[in-house]
């Protein structure tokens, strides 16, 4: 009988102790799952459901009217739109230039290059600067007749220099530009964390055998970093079906939309047209268009990341 309550005691102290810990985590974790719940699942539930209305949100609650597929059908028809599309994936290839220019600039500096430090600050800054800021001094630069940029094309004897934002050909490559300039630092400095986590010693073995550089580079350098450039390409995607502050400050998605993109047409569309219904539905193509591309990715990884 004594053994028997010898044993019990010891069960209902762990229990208690457990239930403690467990009390203890659930505190811990709790305001962030209710910050989750209220600031993204939820807001995601409601739009996924306001897509299938016609509603605005200044009508309230109990004007919805559900439409069903009708918000899709137009955005299949939808000029506006599929122009922002095709330029959000047009936007995507700025993201594999920028890691380029990021891998040589991690390359040069994280070999024998003095002040290492006072370079990675200077290609970082871009990155942390606020985004309003580098809008308005690409403004500048990118003015079509008092701008420096062009200015200094004048003196190079160019007669019709580009007009840059002003130019529905050049609007888009310009906002391109500007993503690739900000990007560096950022994909630099994570570029410069994979190389110093590559073993010396396998450069060392290549050096003796006769490898050049460049297949230094091809066999050893780009396999050991794949799994960080896997990172850069999913996080650069999704950054640039995100961007909307730079456009919105910039160009407003002009000249003749040529700039815009689908974030910047759905807040338009949101709280300009005031088309609640229409603008959810384009947020779920949206969430498509990344979910599909990331899915794509992930899957092709297994192919040429190596972890």
């Amino acid at each position: 009988m004594e053994a028997g309550v010898v044993v019990e005691k010891p069960q209902k102290a762990r229990r208690a102790k457990n239930g403690r810990e467990d009390l203890a985590g659930w505190i811990f974790v709790g305001p962030m799952l209710l910050g989750t719940l209220f600031i993204t699942l939820i807001p995601i539930i409601a739009s996924v459901l306001i897509s299938f209305t016609d509603w605005s949100f200044i009508r309230g609650v109990g004007d919805i009217r559900f439409v069903g597929l009708d918000n899709f059908q137009k955005l299949s028809t939808d000029e506006t739109f599929l122009t922002s599309m095709k330029n959000n994936f047009i936007l995507m290839l700025a993201i594999p230039v920028a890691m380029a220019v990021s891998l040589l600039l991690a390359i040069l500096i994280n070999g024998k290059v003095y002040f290492k430090d006072l370079f990675k600050i200077i290609y970082f800054m871009p990155y942390i600067s606020s985004v309003v800021g580098v809008a308005v001094v690409f403004q500048v630069l990118f003015h079509p007749s008092l701008g420096p940029i062009n200015q200094f094309l004048t003196m190079l004897g160019v007669d019709n220099p580009p007009k840059w934002l002003a130019d529905i050909h050049f609007s888009l490559p310009s906002v391109m530009l500007i993503l690739i300039w900000v990007q560096i630092g950022f994909n630099m400095i994570i570029y410069m964390a994979g190389l110093q986590n590559i073993p010396k010693d396998l450069y060392e073995a290549a050096s003796i055998d006769g490898a050049t550089s460049w297949q230094q580079f091809k066999r050893i350098t780009l396999p050991m970093i794949s799994s960080t450039t896997f990172f850069l390409l999913v996080t650069g995607v999704v950054y640039s079906f995100k961007v909307f502050d730079l456009i919105a400050v910039l160009t407003k998605g002009g000249p003749a939309n040529s700039s815009s993109v689908m974030v910047y047409y759905l807040y338009e569309v949101a709280f300009t047209s005031l088309k609640t219904g229409y603008a959810s539905a384009i947020a779920m193509v949206l969430f498509v268009c990344v979910l599909a591309i990331t899915l794509i990715q992930w899957l092709g990884q297994r192919k040429w990341v190596n972890y």
